[in-house]
């Protein structure tokens, strides 16, 4: 039997020392991943030139060595410093096939993985295109940045991973379709900001399946949902933007699901833990949302016992969720957490009035989230199954309100026909507080 022949790659680099670097790391992840390397234009797949842009004349030395390199080739990628430029490489080399900037090497490797394929082949390809997993294999994670730019009183993350730095949206698409090829169903957008999407990238397009996608929340939103997997949105800060994506989901494109850390209503708090005090205009576009679909299923996490907060305080939280009427809540006691600015607050609330506070605030949105459910009872909704037992016939699954792990699930009888990662109707026979029953439609 003999093995098939990996895809061999060209590459030019160019610059300081540094570049060389940078080639080196993309020449090792190559090599890790199963490709070979050319010596020659004639031998390769693809080459790869490695830009220098310090100078006019370096930028001249580079637009030469990609114009050679098609000339001889005529399958190049282009990365490096003068990945800034790609108008001007592009304008006078419309045919390169992608072009990345300087230390994007997820990008570029990905360009590669597009250009030339590595054949399947279960002695080579050791990791699948789709990499580990430690989800079940019909829905998975979809990173989209690290880092946050808020400085929330009670949170850390920045300090522990930085500012907001996001993905490109094309290198973003490019691992959801290697997903959904490996068989995802539903994609899970998370960030610590996924409304802020973008904003470091200053909204900028990349090219994308003979188009451009822009790096903003919505215009990713819509480019995930035309790839046809369920797309659920976590972590959605309430920018006016987000009023955008609420058609998206009235279309279909993405799951009628907001996952909205709104953590209290009552505005002294809320400017207590420096996050925006706007909980009336919320209200207002929360029946906005659901006038556009009604069907949008909005969960939200809540922290009661802050520092500083009152009765009045945490009244107006019991009155703002029963205006709400939120489909899915979580609580948190508020708990000092090694770095964060609230530990230095002033009143802190007794451990006793904060489990008081906890039990008062599930108590009603258990109540609320039971009487939503129950008017469920006779309707008909989609459901994923995630675990089926053929001896009892039985399946759990969710539906599109329900993300895995945080939220409620449908139980299934007369089911034992069915797999982990079908999609099918149900038509919901019964309801409690969290969850759903029923039989497939």
């Amino acid at each position: 039997m003999s093995l098939p022949q990996a895809p061999k790659v060209g590459l030019v680099s160019l610059g300081c020392p540094k570049n060389l670097v940078d080639s080196e790391r993309i020449m090792t992840k190559l090599r890790s991943d199963g490709y070979s390397m050319s010596a020659d234009y004639a031998g390769a797949d693809v080459v790869l030139v490695n830009t220098c842009g310090f100078l006019d004349s370096a930028k001249e030395e580079s637009l030469e060595a990609i114009g050679e390199a098609i000339a001889e080739n005529g399958r190049v990628i282009v990365t490096g410093c003068m990945g800034k430029e790609a108008d001007v490489i592009r304008n006078r080399f419309p045919n390169v096939l992608a072009i990345t900037g300087a230390h994007q090497y997820e990008e570029v490797v990905g360009a590669v993985y597009d250009a030339a394929p590595m054949p399947p082949n279960a002695f080579i390809n050791l990791v699948p295109d789709s990499g580990l997993k430690l989800t079940p294999r019909h829905y998975s994670y979809l990173k989209i940045s690290e880092g946050c730019n808020h400085r929330c009183a009670f949170c850390i993350i920045p300090s522990l991973r930085g500012d907001l730095a996001s993905r490109r949206p094309d290198a973003i698409l490019r691992e959801a379709e290697k997903l959904i090829a490996a068989g995802i169903k539903e994609l899970l957008v998370i960030s610590q900001d996924t409304s802020a999407y973008g904003v470091d990238l200053k909204h900028a397009s990349w090219r994308w399946k003979g188009g451009e996608v822009r790096a903003h929340m919505t215009d990713l939103a819509r480019a995930l949902g035309e790839l046809g997997a369920w797309v659920r949105l976590h972590y959605v800060y309430p920018y006016p933007h987000v009023d955008r994506v609420i058609p998206l989901m009235a279309e279909g494109l993405v799951l009628p699901y907001l996952d909205i850390p709104f953590q209290h209503a009552s505005p002294n708090v809320l400017r207590a833990m420096r996050r925006p005090a706007n909980e009336a205009k919320v209200l207002e576009r929360i029946r906005s949302w659901r006038e556009i679909c009604p069907d949008i299923a909005i969960r939200s996490s809540f922290v009661v016992g802050f520092p500083g907060e009152t009765e009045e305080d945490f009244d107006y939280l019991l009155r703002w969720l029963e205006e709400a009427q939120l489909d899915r809540v979580g609580a948190f006691r508020f708990e000092p957490v090694e770095g964060a600015a609230a530990n230095n607050l002033p009143g802190h609330v007794p451990e006793e009035v904060k489990e008081e506070r906890y039990a008062r605030v599930m108590e009603l949105t258990a109540r609320i989230s039971a009487e939503k459910l129950a008017a469920k009872v006779g309707r008909t909704v989609d459901v994923i199954i995630d675990a089926v037992d053929p001896d009892t016939g039985g399946a759990t699954g969710r539906s599109k309100a329900d993300a895995p792990e945080i939220d409620g699930e449908v139980h299934l009888r007369d089911a034992g026909h069915l797999a982990a990662g079908d999609i099918v109707e149900v038509t919901v026979e019964d309801a409690d507080e969290h969850d759903l029953y029923g039989v497939p439609a």
